[in-house]
């Protein structure tokens, strides 16, 4: 468990926070320059917090009166670029996360991580020779390799195009179930909040908020600021696979639910992002689309969005699920609150890269 009380001056910002965050992966959450950064630094020991402490499993790191150096804080640090040594192999990178570790306290194992994060075909390759997806994989595993009681990562996605984030999510998503170490994960993206996070803290103009679910956290840092929501998401089981279409199939409470192709087996429980964007509401049952996800309910909300569009907010027998349209739709529509309709979405409306996480008990 971390505990944190912090409040932190730097330059003319200052940050506030007050949590508790446990196991599997925090996302910290927020617009660029609101705090994220600077409160995984305060927490790696990079940074001295002016007010309050820092303790980890009941070891202080940080107070009024002492100061535990970053070296001893037994830390792994992702950065948004891999910051590979370029003199070094990838297996010189790699041994260097261990190597200031005692050999009793080495609890990880080159294999076992080389073959997790599919780098067994790179150790004798120089930093020069990898891709970008491979550079940040290499970093993943040379943070692994230092045996960390927690792992930060700030924003290590961010510097790579989607298809090579759709490589490299895969990897994050094992070390957050295998490896058992608590992750604060630095993002603005909500896709990969939604995707990866068992928690969430928001942050807004240096104010750290509680931590709570992705959707639940998500919803109301959006409320607050006056945002459109972004997307829904939709909580839902596989129960069965069409390898021949490439598609997976799940149930959900607002209705069945086609999917790509995943390897997930039959019973594994999901949760699924739909922007809002990409649904089309209907007040009519269609047929001849190409659409083949068809949710129905009855319209409960309608609200000003920006611009020229509103959004509302549709009942699927329980599950509240939001859509975008144009003020002309809606009185093309005669939508109002009531109204029965149905919800029309692409399966390639949930990306490729797997806008879907397992749920972990």
């Amino acid at each position: 468990m971390l505990d944190l009380s912090i409040h932190h001056r730097q330059g003319d910002f200052m940050l506030h926070a007050d949590l508790s965050v446990g196991e599997g992966l925090t996302a910290l959450f927020g617009a660029s320059g609101s705090g994220k950064t600077t409160l995984i630094n305060l927490v790696a020991g990079l940074i001295r917090p002016e007010q309050g402490h820092i303790r980890f499993n009941g070891e202080t790191w940080s107070d009024g009166s002492m100061f535990l150096a970053p070296h001893r804080r037994r830390i792994g640090y992702v950065f948004q670029e891999g910051r590979l040594f370029p003199h070094m192999t990838v297996l010189q990178n790699l041994r260097y996360g261990e190597r200031l570790l005692p050999r009793a306290e080495r609890r990880e194992d080159l294999d076992r991580i080389s073959s997790l994060l599919g780098i067994t075909d790179l150790l004798a390759r120089r930093p020069i020779h990898l891709s970008g997806g491979e550079k940040q994989r290499v970093a993943l595993g040379r943070a692994l390799m230092a045996s960390p009681k927690l792992l930060l990562m700030d924003e290590p996605l961010s510097a790579l195009d989607s298809g090579l984030k759709a490589q490299i999510l895969p990897y994050i998503e094992r070390i957050r179930d295998d490896f058992g170490v608590p992750i604060l994960y630095v993002s603005h993206s909500v896709e990969e909040v939604a995707r990866l996070a068992t928690s969430v803290v928001t942050f807004d103009r240096g104010k750290a908020s509680a931590v709570g679910r992705p959707d639940e956290a998500l919803a109301a840092v959006m409320h607050a600021s006056g945002d459109l929501p972004a997307g829904n998401f939709i909580e839902a089981e596989i129960s069965g696979h069409h390898v021949e279409d490439g598609l997976t199939e799940a149930r959900s409470n607002a209705g069945p639910l086609l999917l790509r192709r995943t390897h997930l087996a039959v019973g594994t429980r999901v949760r699924v992002f739909v922007p809002v964007s990409d649904i089309v509401v209907a007040t009519e049952p269609t047929e001849g689309l190409s659409a083949l996800n068809r949710l129905s309910g009855h319209l409960i909300t309608v609200e000003e969005g920006k611009g020229r569009s509103v959004i509302l907010t549709v009942d699927c027998h329980g599950q509240h699920l939001a859509a975008e349209v144009t003020r002309r739709s809606l009185r093309h529509l005669a939508l109002e609150p009531g109204k029965p309709v149905h919800l029309l979405f692409k399966t390639v409306s949930i990306a490729s890269e797997g806008m879907y996480r397992e749920i972990k008990d």
